[in-house]
């Protein structure tokens, strides 16, 4: 097992259940839990997989907003639930809409980010190497979301539910 594959302590008896959100109270519960999992992949990164401090914390900042804003607060689902076609949704709609100036730079930060939380919980064992994998193509889909973007600034006249359909949301949780 190589350093970056050794399970981190703290995570072993980790109970994937207590992300699950369905009311205000798990959501302020589940924001907390979420940042706790963003410092230790912030140590993993910096410590045992040598990345600079600023590049760790950069990946911890993307993540943080895809989860915690997108997967928790709007989506109300359980991180380690969160799926590829959750990926596309954010970057190529959610994050689109929600976003004053929507731009390719930001969101590969926040997808890069996101990569490297999923792959963190594939290495942990916390879910498949396959669906973190799948997690990766998503996140890597640049051209797609650069298209989303020009597509959404060149709507004209009745042509948001067309742009909406070609990657369709469904409304946020209650």
């Amino acid at each position: 097992m190589t350093p970056s594959n050794k399970l981190s302590p703290l995570l072993q008896g980790l109970n994937k259940t207590d992300y699950n959100v369905e009311t205000l109270d798990d959501e302020i519960r589940v924001d907390k839990l979420c940042f706790d999992l963003l410092r230790h992949l912030y140590q993993e990164l910096t410590q045992q997989s040598k990345t600079a401090p600023e590049q760790a914390g950069e990946f911890c900042h993307g993540a943080d907003y895809f989860l915690r804003e997108f997967i928790v607060a709007d989506r109300r689902i359980n991180l380690f639930e969160a799926t590829p076609i959750h990926i596309r949704q954010f970057a190529g709609h959610w994050y689109i809409v929600r976003t004053t100036e929507p731009n390719l730079t930001e969101l590969k930060n926040i997808l890069s980010g996101t990569d490297e939380f999923y792959q963190f919980l594939a290495r942990q064992k916390l879910i498949t190497e396959t669906m973190a994998n799948e997690i990766t193509f998503q996140c890597q889909e640049l051209d797609y979301y650069q298209q989303r973007i020009d597509d959404f600034w060149a709507i004209e006249g009745d042509g948001y539910n067309d742009w909406r359909q070609a990657c369709p949301i469904e409304p946020a949780a209650e």
